[in-house]
């Protein structure tokens, strides 16, 4: 299914991240998996995955430890950009720090990773890319401005990274989650009651439900992860894949 065996995931320590290093492993792949979280890195090292703590908006220290990959664990033929960070409020009321910093792990962490393995793809003419995006990033969401925003930079990054590496044979897609069960979700409401008002919606905030009743796994989001970076997807690229139970009406 993979005819590289060395993938590069970012946010690894997070649901999805993790998620994402697991359904690698299953399939025989070995994984640098990559987060600014050292500690929740510990549970993924094995025979399989290497951990490395490193900030994705580091630019010297992506270059390292792509570099650093590639010597010690063989050269890479996946990444998946899944690293991503949430600072919400209304777009009048962001602070500097939250708009930079949200920009610079969801954006610009996207741009240094891409960066760092295209260069190294481009020889070996081959390659898949993966950037794990937001349906946020196609629909206005309410005191989520910023993190819309990045996602939608993100995800028009990639697309024009892969019109560019399309002739080197290195495909380059989007994985657009919606509301899925991690931290990330679990931490919006004060009411601890996430779930439901993600599948019931907010009518005040002009934000529909989930058509098809429930939140999304980790797992669901892997599964997509997987397929546009397989031989099964040899004919994709550029292309937004939106897992989201129908949240965005298909937008």
């Amino acid at each position: 299914m993979f005819h590289d065996n060395t993938a590069v995931v970012t946010g690894a320590a997070g649901g999805i991240g993790t998620a994402v290093v697991r359904a690698l492993v299953e399939q025989g792949v070995s994984v640098a998996a990559v987060d600014v979280a050292s500690d929740g890195l510990a549970k993924l090292e094995g025979d399989q995955v290497t951990v490395h703590a490193v900030d994705v908006a580091d630019s010297a220290a992506v270059e390292a430890l792509v570099g650093d990959v590639e010597a010690r664990v063989g050269p890479i033929g996946a990444l998946v950009n899944a690293a991503g960070v949430l600072r919400t409020g209304r777009a009048h009321l962001l602070t500097d720090d939250d708009w930079a910093t949200t920009f610079a792990v969801n954006s610009t962490g996207v741009f240094h990773l891409c960066r760092a393995v295209a260069t190294r793809m481009i020889p070996r003419r081959g390659g898949a890319i993966v950037t794990v995006a937001s349906n946020a990033a196609g629909i206005a969401r309410m005191d989520m401005a910023a993190y819309a925003a990045s996602k939608a930079a993100a995800t028009s990054f990639t697309r024009c990274l892969g019109l560019e590496l399309a002739e080197y044979g290195i495909r380059c897609n989007v994985v657009a989650p919606g509301s899925t069960h991690t931290p990330m979700l679990t931490g919006l409401w004060d009411d601890g009651d996430a779930v439901r008002v993600s599948v019931e919606g907010v009518p005040s905030a002009f934000r529909t439900g989930i058509p098809l009743g429930k939140v999304a796994q980790p797992s669901d989001v892997a599964d997509a992860v997987l397929y546009v970076l397989s031989d099964r997807a040899s004919h994709i690229t550029m292309q937004t894949l939106t897992v989201d139970g129908g949240a965005a009406l298909g937008a």
